[in-house]
């Protein structure tokens, strides 16, 4: 695999890896999942939990294990972050989650058996009871009033198309189309399963293309020191997610727009390593003058390059206070129990 198409994977990953492990949830005020009326605990009948390869490994190395996939009775989550785990089990935003700083950082790869009967739908109370049972957790909920950005209509109104009715074979993946990629193909690296499952593929130098169940295809270049990514299809909840990793508030989307749009997003190099450090990946600042160096030796954490892509789809970021139910941790351990 060619150098370019490395720092691509490796930062475009870094923008993906928590959708890919973030079930839908509400908007507006972003209020965490209540309990199902009449569900009571529910565990794995047998689970395996051992520290993961870390993410610059696995995207530098093309073989990548990420995301949740449930085969019959089997469950297999890989590469997923304690973070990640618990906004599964609470069905939350990971902005929504108060405890230590390594929970983003320490992953790990889950092999789990599932209880007679038990589905996809039923992972919430699963992953609830593994954390408890295999990490301590104990927690409790919080209605806590936050500093937010949110995601708006600008003043002209929206600048983006909306996104091409989805095809068939579009509804099931890119697995039955005539350019899906074949097995162990050079230069292809695929991950996740279903509406989760992503196949990232080098064109040219220094360009890639991306094909996700739930965005489309995603083409991505770099170009005056900048990621272009191109989207075909994105809702603004999407992208309201995406973009909370770059700067230093959670962004709400408050647009009220239902639609899915064909999206343009301009990323600095800077914007894209702060992302991957964020998730764990052991990335070293560059010297000043080089690419993905902070601009004056610093960080900006208000993400200057995040304000003026959004501005450019016709949206807007607003500072506010919005009040946010909150999962505070109490106790977890950083190690878990033994197998």
């Amino acid at each position: 695999m060619k150098k370019p198409f490395r720092v691509c994977a490796t930062f475009a990953f870094a923008l993906t890896s928590i959708a890919l492990a973030q079930p839908p949830v509400s908007t507006g005020t972003a209020a965490a999942a209540a309990p199902k009326a009449d569900a009571g605990p529910i565990s794995f009948e047998v689970a395996t939990i051992k520290h993961a390869i870390p993410l610059q490994e696995q995207a530098l190395s093309g073989k990548m294990h990420i995301g949740v996939n449930i085969d019959k009775q089997q469950a297999d989550i890989g590469g997923m972050s304690v973070q990640d785990l618990l906004t599964i089990a609470f069905k939350v935003k990971p902005h929504q989650v108060v405890g230590p700083d390594w929970l983003p950082v320490d992953r790990f790869d889950i092999l789990a058996k599932m209880p007679q009967g038990a589905t996809q739908d039923d992972l919430d109370r699963l992953m609830q009871s593994l954390l408890a049972e295999r990490f301590g957790l104990k927690f409790h909920h919080e209605q806590r009033e936050v500093p937010i950005y949110a995601l708006v209509v600008g003043k002209g109104g929206i600048k983006m198309k909306e996104a091409e009715p989805v095809k068939p074979a579009d509804a099931e993946g890119d697995a039955k189309e005539p350019d899906a990629p074949k097995k162990d193909e050079k230069g292809v690296m695929t991950f996740g399963s279903g509406d989760q499952k992503m196949t990232m593929r080098q064109t040219g130098e220094g360009r890639m293309e991306m094909r996700t169940g739930k965005n489309g295809n995603v083409k991505m270049v770099m170009e005056d020191g900048h990621m272009v990514m191109k989207m075909d299809r994105m809702t603004t909840e999407a992208l309201a997610a995406a973009m909370s990793r770059f700067v230093d508030k959670p962004i709400i989307d408050m647009t009220e727009l239902k639609g899915e749009y064909q999206m343009t997003l301009e990323l600095t190099m800077e914007d894209m390593m702060n992302a991957a450090r964020a998730q764990g990946m052991q990335i070293p600042t560059p010297p000043p003058g080089t690419p993905g160096a902070p601009a004056g030796g610093a960080s900006d954490p208000s993400g200057g390059s995040i304000f003026n892509t959004v501005q450019k789809l016709g949206l807007k970021l607003e500072a506010r206070k919005s009040p946010i139910d909150t999962i505070v941790i109490d106790r977890i351990e950083k190690t878990p129990t033994e197998n």
